[in-house]
């Protein structure tokens, strides 16, 4: 608590950027951090699909989305778990969308082609917090799977 508050004193940038963006855009980059990070690397694979998921789900351009995971990583270094970030999603999530992050997630996972098992546990426990089903979200991880595959072939 007091580092956030000598962070806050000492540096004019952070309400200017913390306004920039919406507390779900944060809470949704510092989730797909936390699983990027989860197996203890942090590919060039995996920061390049953080910021086109982003991309893709925000419509910001490269300069914010850049931006956004220097703010969302202070976030999450700051806090105290993942439930913060999930009921701000589900506060502000359509099922679709949460859907969306959910690919996401095992987008990520996969990227650098294998399945750790701190990924997948990982992976349980935010299809919980963001109040997906089992069948929910091992749907997205078969379509994530299955565009894998159809990539392969195509290659």
């Amino acid at each position: 608590m007091v580092r956030k508050i000598l962070k806050l004193l000492q540096s004019e940038q952070s309400p200017v950027a913390s306004q920039r963006f919406t507390r779900v855009q944060v809470a949704t980059c510092a989730l797909l951090l936390e699983v990027a990070h989860s197996d203890g690397r942090y590919h060039v694979t995996e920061a390049r699909l953080v910021h086109d998921l982003l991309s893709g789900m925000f419509s910001l351009p490269a300069d914010a989305i850049a931006e956004l995971v220097e703010l969302s990583r202070d976030h999450q270094q700051d806090s105290t778990g993942l439930f913060q970030f999930a009921r701000e999603i589900n506060a502000h999530f359509s099922l679709e969308e949460k859907l969306a992050v959910m690919e996401g997630i095992w987008r990520i996972i996969y990227a650098d082609g294998t399945l750790d098992k701190f990924e997948d546990a990982l992976a349980r426990q935010l299809a919980l917090l963001l109040r997906l089903s089992h069948r929910e979200a091992i749907a997205c991880k078969i379509k994530v799977l299955e565009e894998g595959k159809k990539a392969e072939v195509g290659d």
